[in-house]
């Protein structure tokens, strides 16, 4: 791992330990890729101090918060939380780690645009993990306003997806 890539992981470590806390899961693990021999795997479990590091690159590394902290993670003077697309509150967020797909099959129209209209269920995206694809559900009627992702696009589990007003 990176020295630079330090505090970015530290943020996103305290981040999963929010998920954890505010979608009620018991383990999270999720890989990153920082390029072909830098790389970091966390596993962050509720019940104690439970946080591994793997860095693949030549220098060891290990980065060690508590699972799920007791006081909310703070967003940075930098940040600006009205920008940050995973605190609006229409955000739809990839469930699990894969592959986004804008459209069933290619060649066919996406299932959403920008300013087009959703019902509760309708299929926004699709996120391809494991060689699975996931509908993933609009989670309430409404109005397509943003779009974050590409087709094609990795996203993370917890990435900000499309926002839904």
């Amino acid at each position: 791992m990176a020295k630079s890539n330090t505090n970015k992981d530290v943020d996103f470590i305290e981040a999963l330990a929010g998920l954890l806390r505010q979608h009620d899961l018991n383990e999270v693990e999720v890989s990153r890729e920082y390029g072909k021999d830098d790389s970091l795997t966390v596993r962050v479990a509720r019940g104690g101090q439970v946080v591994t590091t793997a860095p693949t690159s030549n220098i060891p590394q290990t980065i060690s918060t508590p699972a799920a902290p007791t006081t909310p993670v703070q967003p940075t003077q930098s940040q600006e939380p009205a920008d940050d697309p995973v605190t609006h509150p229409g955000a739809v967020t990839s469930p699990m780690v894969g592959t986004v797909y804008m459209q069933p099959e290619p060649g066919a129209p996406a299932f959403i645009t920008v300013g087009a209209s959703v019902s509760e269920g309708d299929t926004l995206l699709i996120v391809e993990a494991m060689k699975t694809m996931n509908q993933i559900p609009a989670p309430k009627s409404g109005i397509i306003k943003r779009i974050l992702v590409e087709d094609g696009a990795a996203v993370e589990f917890g990435a900000p997806l499309v926002i839904v007003e």
